[in-house]
């Protein structure tokens, strides 16, 4: 058995695809080709597919809450943490509220435990605009 790790391939579009998902934070694969298709104009749907699997499953990047639309949705950041949803135009942004709600909620049901991430819906500064 041999005990060395090895070195995955990181093809020059993974590459692309992990500095531009770090750019936008979310981004759907659809949202990924049409921003790298300048730089990449024969860069396929399938192509990007394959690539942020590939990333996710390395946990380079992972999975976030899916658009309303129900497409996958991916986030550069791999750490544990909440996020808001704009139910007016879908907006995702990264929050940190779990060690602060966590113990009102689980003071509300008496003996349940909560675990797991945190999606708050509502809308955002710009939808909440009158």
């Amino acid at each position: 058995m041999n005990t060395t790790t090895t070195k995955q391939r990181q093809t020059k579009y993974c590459q692309a695809i992990g500095r531009q998902l770090q750019s936008l934070g979310h981004a759907t694969n659809a949202e990924l080709l049409e921003h790298l298709n300048e730089s990449f104009p024969n860069l396929s749907p399938t192509t990007v597919h394959r690539a942020t699997t590939r990333l996710s499953s390395r946990g380079i990047i992972k999975l976030a809450p899916p658009k309303q639309d129900g497409s996958m949705r991916y986030d550069a950041n791999t750490k544990a943490h909440d996020h808001f949803h704009c139910l007016s135009c879908d907006l995702l942004r990264d929050i940190d509220i779990k060690n602060k709600v966590i113990p009102i909620l689980e003071s509300n049901f008496d003996g349940f435990k909560i675990s797991g991430q945190l999606i708050i819906n509502g809308l955002c500064s710009q939808c909440a605009k009158p």
